[in-house]
């Protein structure tokens, strides 16, 4: 959360010329509500079943796309058969500030209401961090990098 995903799939679309989907925004078009109201209104569980109902389309629909996933998306049972799972890493403090020191600073954070409680998000961060390595295909770190770095560094791995 926070680390750039989908503004790198934008710009690494916009340079290859590639298509790009946003598993969250899939949700929330098919549902006609935020993340945070399905959260609210039926729980991490429905919203869990709608990241495999999500993943199972898009295993059996799209090709050639760029996927960026939410945070849990790790929990579906064929993520594996989705393409090659790339890990944009960076440590918890810095996807912190940069959070904090972007200009549209409080709409981040606000899109991100785990934020709020920051200690509950590190924890969050840290449970998950290996999770995610392991499922890894590609790890990028993008610390200390501009976007266009990652996006080279990204089109030398996957291309």
């Amino acid at each position: 959360m926070g680390v750039g995903k989908g503004t790198t799939a934008r710009a690494f679309s916009k340079k290859y010329n590639a298509y790009n989907i946003d598993t969250d925004d899939l949700i929330e078009s098919k549902e006609n509500r935020k993340v945070k109201k399905i959260f609210a209104q039926d729980g991490e569980d429905y919203f869990r079943a709608l990241e495999q109902e999500t993943a199972n389309w898009i295993e059996e629909s799209v090709t050639n796309t760029l996927i960026s996933c939410g945070g849990g998306f790790y929990k579906i049972n064929n993520l594996s058969k989705l393409g090659t799972v790339v890990l944009l890493d960076a440590s918890f403090q810095w996807i912190y500030n940069g959070l904090l020191n972007a200009s549209n600073s409080k709409n981040k954070l606000k899109k991100r209401p785990l934020f709020a409680q920051l200690d509950r998000a590190e924890e969050l961060y840290n449970e998950r961090k290996k999770i995610y390595h392991d499922l890894a295909d590609i790890v990028i770190s993008v610390e200390n990098k501009t976007l266009d770095e990652v996006i080279e560094e990204l089109s030398r791995k996957v291309l």
